[in-house]
């Protein structure tokens, strides 16, 4: 879409804070009669796309669900290989990040993660801890079940420890307590590839979150599917349980 064509939105009724679930990498390679491993690498350029056109229309927060920790059930050469490609497109793009001004979190386990990428993830993150644009979160090794549970744990430590009584414990101590603490919860999540469910992706924080599914598979979204996502969601009335 040429820029002059792009729709010119009111910046205050945008969300802010957008949440997707990246599927369709492997239906898409399969379409094209592709091995599995170029649907990801094609996913990555995707991403790329999406992170533009949210920095350009100022949208401050961007979680994105990259790997579950379902997703080790996948075969070890897949895994493997998205592995590989996360932290080569890592190393290879942090310091875009940074002089784009993009700060980057990773929500998830990251003792689960192979160890070289867990060091450019870590390394990534120090990087552009100081940053004060685009708060891009990657949820790797991420699962909303073991997010709330890893939120407990640390919950019952403190309290056996005598930090604080379980009387005083209640949602804003217990969201303190999550991967994404201190940031807004997500206004839109956007799932591609057609599929209606959640996939153990943010069971917390989309208590009121407004949901937009997409046929079209993650390699192919770009920014005309951002526009049509942010259009629907700004003709839908947010009462947040409030009566009509």
């Amino acid at each position: 879409m040429n820029k002059k064509n792009r729709p010119h939105y009111d910046k205050e009724r945008l969300p802010k804070h957008v949440a997707i679930i990246m599927d369709g990498n492997g239906r898409w390679a399969k379409k094209r009669h592709l091995p599995r491993q170029a649907g990801h690498k094609a996913g990555i350029t995707a991403l790329k796309r999406t992170i533009e056109t949210i920095m350009e229309l100022g949208i401050p927060v961007l979680t994105v669900y990259a790997f579950s920790t379902e997703n080790w059930k996948r075969p070890a050469d897949e895994v493997n290989h998205l592995m590989n490609l996360l932290r080569e497109n890592l190393h290879n793009e942090l310091s875009d990040l940074h002089e784009n001004n993009i700060k980057l979190n990773i929500l998830g386990d990251l003792q689960g993660m192979p160890a070289g990428l867990r060091e450019e993830l870590l390394k990534a993150c120090e990087t552009t801890a100081e940053n004060t644009g685009l708060i891009l979160n990657i949820a790797l090794n991420y699962g909303g079940r073991n997010e709330i549970v890893r939120a407990v744990r640390a919950i019952a430590q403190q309290v056996k420890n005598g930090e604080f009584n379980v009387d005083e414990i209640d949602e804003i101590t217990f969201g303190a307590r999550l991967d994404t603490k201190g940031l807004p919860e997500p206004d839109l999540l956007i799932r591609t590839a057609g599929e209606m469910r959640i996939s153990n992706f943010l069971l917390w924080q989309i208590a009121y979150t407004e949901i937009w599914v997409t046929d079209v598979l993650w390699p192919d979204f770009n920014e005309e599917v951002i526009f049509e996502a942010i259009d629907d969601y700004l003709k839908r009335d947010r009462r947040f349980g409030a009566a009509v």
